[in-house]
């Protein structure tokens, strides 16, 4: 194996690492140490790759986003021809992920910059970023369901797609809260319920 064939490996080791660090523990109480150590790999090796535990945090989070957009890219609910099926076939696979531990589920966006929003413009831009980029793919399902279903309805597919996002965001912080999925899960439903109600003729009128 070729050099930089083992520096990309490893660096791909750091990033998954972070991943589970920092949602297990928060950015803050993240230490290098801490995610050498989950990697298997020596400081000399992650100072070869990251200038600090910042620039770790802000390629840890377009590592994370780059694994969502396949995740959901290739779902199951993307091959329903009709918007509104797959809008609400989105809900029922984010329930469906509520799998494991809650690092195992839970957002690293939404967790680093509940932290980091006033002490790391670097992090809190990123995550912004990639949040408002998973919106604005929800937001494409949401303008065509809404030509089809209910044109004149008063609100529009972007802050649909956003307000979608707020709910996911603090599913996730009830789910710590909680220390289970199981509230998560009840407030997905919640989502999918209240969406329903927003592509049927009376919400046009709303």
């Amino acid at each position: 194996m070729v050099l930089s064939e083992l520096q990309h490996q490893s660096k791909t080791k750091f990033l998954d690492a972070a991943l589970q660090v920092i949602r297990s523990k928060g950015y803050a109480a993240t230490r290098i140490e801490d995610v050498c150590a989950v990697a298997g790999l020596t400081k000399g090796s992650f100072f070869h790759h990251f200038k600090s535990k910042e620039e770790l945090a802000i390629a840890a989070a377009d590592h994370f986003a780059a694994m969502a957009d396949h995740l959901f890219a290739s779902a199951p609910y993307q091959r329903a021809e009709d918007p509104l099926e797959r809008l609400l076939g989105y809900v029922d696979f984010r329930m469906a992920i509520l799998q494991g531990t809650l690092p195992d589920y839970t957002c690293l966006l939404g967790t680093m910059v509940q932290e980091a929003y006033d002490t790391h413009p670097a992090i809190r831009a990123t995550c912004d970023k990639h949040l408002s980029s998973h919106a604005t793919m929800l937001a494409r399902d949401i303008a065509e369901a809404k030509a089809r279903y209910v044109p004149d309805a008063p609100w529009t597919p972007e802050s649909l797609g956003l307000f979608m996002q707020t709910v996911i965001q603090g599913a996730f912080i009830l789910a710590k809260a909680k220390q289970g999925p199981e509230v998560a899960a009840e407030s997905l439903r919640h989502l999918r319920r209240y969406l329903e109600t927003q592509f049927t003729p009376a919400a046009q009128g709303a």
